[in-house]
């Protein structure tokens, strides 16, 4: 929840920069925070693994089946079905969100990441 909050409050930063996000209650300054989002959680998670918040709170994305980096297109559809709000809340019992099932993936700690497999 931490990485979102961080992920999101960057978003609105980067709007502000260049349209009002305040003040007016369905404007087109929502709308481009949502994107902001999408595209920065995608691309980030894509390159380096997490998105910002989660390179801040230490954890990371990886594939389910060999725990390498998310493929660009998976990385765009859980983006798109994390900004949902209905697929992260899912969960399944590995504590997988839907958002997670869709994309192949899961999300670890960095500590998880750098233990090898025993």
């Amino acid at each position: 929840m931490l990485a979102l909050a961080v992920d999101w409050f960057g978003s609105i930063l980067v709007v502000s920069l260049f349209t009002p996000v305040f003040g007016t209650t369905g404007g087109p300054g929502s709308f481009f925070v949502l994107v902001v989002f999408v595209v920065e959680s995608a691309i980030l998670t894509a390159t380096v693994g997490g998105s910002f918040g989660k390179m801040l709170t230490r954890l990371r994305v990886v594939r389910v089946a060999d725990g390498g980096r998310v493929d660009p297109l998976r990385s765009l559809a859980r983006a798109v079905a994390v900004a949902l709000v209905i697929p992260p809340l899912v969960y399944r019992p590995d504590r997988r969100g839907l958002h997670d099932v869709i994309a192949g993936s899961a999300t670890v700690t960095l500590e998880t990441l750098r233990t090898p497999a025993a």
